[in-house]
């Protein structure tokens, strides 16, 4: 065996140390106290940072204004009755949940709801391919974000053989008039597939591996891809050449660098819809009512969890 290079590791381990760090400080939505102080004028002053602390607060800047403009247009869905459904598709590590994560992180989750199917029952099996997936399709005022979708036939099943030969033809002849219908319907179909290197791949792999936080994202199904990757490659090409439609096209995000990849994406998922401001009445807290004969009762000691913070 080659002999080890320690300048190698060395820059390896530090990298993995910046992942970590940015992902504590996307866990802990870098309160803005982290990033800025106020002067005696009341005026914001960015703190003295060094150059991957300013480049993360840029980063959690525009994060924020996004997930403002995110509100708005699920305020605008919920009071037009829009209907939209997210595919976010990708190989394994891509980065598929992490935009997921930031897009819904601030809306209501009655509006804006995840879907992530687990493998297929045996009854479901049985069932027409796209049957378990319709009940999953957004009502009146709802966004439906699939991770993963009915795409897994076109990759995942086509490269493992979980799927026959003419169920791989089949689901190509069905899935864009399957699509059109949606549209038809008044369904917004809008379709992401997360790309990245090889080599950045393998990188977060090794950083599930090594984060006991994170091991249990890796399954041996993961690491079975990792293998295939140049069949994942084709399959991916043929669903393309396949599916890419003009009632629901598919659209590559640009996965290296996830913080950009999500920026970039939730810009354009923004752009997608035809949003504007929904004017509300103003809120105002009505004050308590109070009555004489009221008595709160006292709860009982063996029910208290216990403060040891």
């Amino acid at each position: 065996m080659p002999p080890e290079n320690p300048a190698k590791n060395d820059d390896l381990i530090k990298r993995i140390h910046r992942d970590l760090i940015d992902d504590y400080d996307e866990e802990r939505e870098m309160e803005r106290e982290d990033w800025e102080t106020t002067t005696p004028g009341g005026v914001a002053k960015p703190l003295a940072q060094d150059s991957d602390q300013q480049t993360r607060n840029k980063y959690f800047r525009e994060l924020f204004r996004l997930q403002g403009e995110l509100v708005k247009m699920q305020d605008w869905i919920v009071h037009t009755g829009h209907r939209m459904v997210i595919l976010f598709e990708g190989r394994d590590a891509a980065g598929k949940g992490g935009v997921i994560k930031r897009i819904t992180q601030r809306l209501n989750p009655r509006v804006a709801r995840v879907t992530a199917l687990p493998a297929p029952s045996d009854r479901e099996k049985t069932q027409w391919y796209f049957q378990r997936y319709i009940a999953h399709l957004p009502a009146a005022g709802e966004m439906v974000l699939f991770d993963r979708s009915w795409y897994n036939r076109a990759g995942v099943e086509s490269v493992m053989g979980f799927c026959s030969d003419a169920e791989y033809e089949e689901f190509f002849r069905t899935v864009p008039e399957f699509e059109k219908m949606l549209v038809r319907s008044g369904i917004q179909v809008v379709k992401y597939w997360f790309s990245i290197p090889s080599e950045e791949q393998e990188f977060r792999f090794r950083c599930r591996i090594n984060d006991p936080l994170k091991q249990w994202k890796l399954s041996p199904m993961d690491l079975e891809s990792r293998k295939r990757w140049e069949q994942y490659t084709k399959a991916k090409e043929v669903m393309f050449k396949r599916t890419h439609i003009p009632e629901a096209r598919w659209w590559v995000v640009q996965g290296a660098d996830k913080k950009k990849a999500r920026l970039n994406c939730i810009d354009h998922l923004l752009k997608q819809v035809k949003y504007g401001e929904v004017p509300h009445e103003p809120l105002e807290l009505p004050a308590r009512i109070r009555h004489p004969d009221y008595r709160r009762e006292p709860v009982k000691a063996d029910m208290i969890v216990p403060e040891i913070y």
